[in-house]
Formats: C-alpha cells, structure tokens, sequence
C-alpha cells in the first residue's frame, strides 16, 4: 500500500498529461474530429482525455493486481511479461498507424505523443508489476504463535 498510493498518483499525473497532449492536435486534425470522426470529440477537451486514459490505465492496475493477488508468483510474473510486450507492441502499432495513415499523421506531433504517452502508462504498470515483491501470507497460526511468545 504504500507503494501503490504514490504510484496511483503518477498515473493520474501522466493521464493528465497525455490528456492535454491529446487535445492539441494541429488545426486540421481538429476539423476532422469535429466533423468527420464525432466519437472522438472527447479528446479535444484535455481533462475528458485525460479522465478516459485514467480510467482505462485503472482497469489495466486492477487487472494486473488481481493477476499478481490470485495467480502463483511465476505464472503471474510470466503474464505480467506477455502484458508487458503486448503494451510495447500496441505502441509500435500505434507509432506505424501515425505515420503511414495521412489523415492521422495531420494530427500533429503533440496529438500521436499523448497516445505515446498513454501506452508508456500501461508499461509503467506491467514494470510495477514485474519488479514488486510478492506479498508473505501470514497464516493466524503464525500470528497466534506470535502472540503468545510476548505473554
């Protein structure tokens, strides 16, 4: 717990980053949201893309902490891994869509980084995962053994 409230709060932070980053996409690329592609109006008001991203990278932070609470230490580990790849790999996805689709590359630069951001989030969350201890299980037995050791 106390790694995870600093950690939450870093999220929220960088969600609202590439929320704002989001929402400064060139001129023309704002046009088309507005007319041509509505169900992504969201993302030219900071704070709506910010609060999507956030509440997307929380279900990723739930997913993964059931994984790391409910699942064997190395088979947890292991799908941490996959989840890890599977993120680098939506980021290159992403990265080859900007630059190969002419419509999305009008975007703007400052638009594709607040995607590359949110991307950067969900690796930030598999790293967490991959790197924090496993939690010791105290059994009562342990705890009652204890107990009557100070008496």
């Amino acid at each position: 717990m106390k790694r995870t409230i600093p950690f939450l709060l870093l999220i929220t932070a960088l969600s609202g980053v590439s929320g704002y980053l989001m929402s400064k996409a060139s001129w023309i690329g704002r046009v088309g949201i507005t007319f041509l592609h509505r169900e992504y109006n969201l993302l030219k008001i900071w704070w709506q893309g910010g609060l999507a991203v956030l509440l997307v990278m929380i279900l990723f932070f739930i997913l993964q902490s059931a994984i790391e609470n409910k699942l064997r230490f190395w088979f947890a580990k292991f799908l941490h891994f996959l989840l890890l790849l599977a993120a680098i790999g939506c980021m290159y996805l992403t990265y080859d869509d900007f630059t190969t689709d002419f419509s999305h590359h009008l975007l703007g630069s400052r638009f594709h980084a607040g995607f590359y951001l949110a991307w950067g989030e969900w690796i930030l969350i598999c790293v967490y995962f991959l790197f924090m201890p496993k939690k010791k299980k105290i059994a009562a037995t342990d705890i009652n053994k204890k107990e009557q050791a100070t008496l």
